[in-house]
């Protein structure tokens, strides 16, 4: 994997060289709209609101809508005067607690991995940061924008997560009722009883977009021509408050019954699959 670009982390009069790599993916499903009759590709026309005609490209400008109906022309010298030069530097301005910051304002994480001559320095901050808690707020420029960012510890490596700005979190004030209605002591020991049962090890490998791999199936299948065989499963009903204590004891009786079965079933798994493998074998030798 090739990383975005290559520069260094700043704070005070130190410079570690990094290379900076994408930590994600998006496994998104990019479909094109087609003419029926023969599955030739749409394309899209410029129309001018006014008549309707189609306009070419050299006639088109941008425009901001300071109010409705009335535009600010933007030329390219005006995006020029503001225009920001990647500098290729990671610049930390400051050190904060990581407990202090909301987890909304991270959205994307960048690997950082040393280069050379930068080793040092580079395992000094990051055991700096996890002994500390703390975690460095940056600015960084990536495709010409100036995102906000944090450096932070991640396993053996520092990691570069872009952060929303203050002004693009929204407050949850514009929501209702929240945990504010009263609940009796029985429910909350039913509840807190039930996420006990369900508690598991965090394994992400498990979690899986079953949405995307169900379309992929259907798509495998349309293409070689097969019958569709997916059905779409019934929503759930909505729990009853006066039935909530009695779903909760439910809840939790097939959860522990469920890991009951779990538990005696393994041994009989692992048997079955051996007297399969050996009954693989002996067919192979037979043959």
């Amino acid at each position: 994997m090739r990383p975005i670009w290559k520069g260094s982390i700043s704070f005070g009069l130190v410079y570690i060289p990094v290379a900076v790599y994408p930590a994600t993916r998006e496994e998104k499903l990019s479909f094109r709209q087609l003419r029926s009759s023969d599955l030739s590709p749409i394309r899209y026309k410029k129309i001018a609101e006014a008549d309707s005609k189609e306009v070419p490209a050299d006639q088109i400008v941008k425009g901001f809508e300071y109010e409705r109906g009335n535009y600010v022309v933007m030329k390219d010298e005006d995006f020029e005067k503001v225009r920001i030069e990647s500098t290729h530097s990671i610049d930390i301005t400051d050190f904060v607690d990581l407990e202090q910051v909301d987890p909304k304002f991270f959205y994307r994480p960048y690997f950082l991995e040393p280069q050379k001559g930068g080793e040092k320095a580079y395992a000094v901050l990051h055991k700096a940061l996890s002994g500390t808690g703390k975690i460095g707020i940056a600015k960084v420029v990536i495709s010409n924008r100036e995102h906000l960012a944090a450096v932070k510890p991640d396993g053996l490596f520092l990691i570069l997560e872009l952060m929303h700005f203050a002004s693009e979190i929204l407050s949850a004030e514009i929501l209702k009722n929240g945990s504010s209605t009263a609940v009796s002591d029985r429910e909350l020991k039913m509840a807190q009883a039930l996420i006990e049962s369900m508690n598991v090890p965090w394994e992400p490998e498990k979690y899986r977009d079953e949405y995307r791999t169900a379309l992929m199936e259907i798509i495998e299948q349309k293409a070689q021509h097969k019958e569709i065989t997916a059905k779409a499963p019934a929503p759930p009903a909505p729990t009853n408050v006066v039935d909530l204590v009695k779903v909760l004891q439910d809840s939790l009786d097939r959860t522990q019954s469920l890991k009951q079965k779990r538990g005696a079933g393994r041994p009989d798994a692992r048997r079955s699959t051996s007297a399969l493998v050996k009954q693989r074998r002996r067919a192979g030798a037979l043959g």
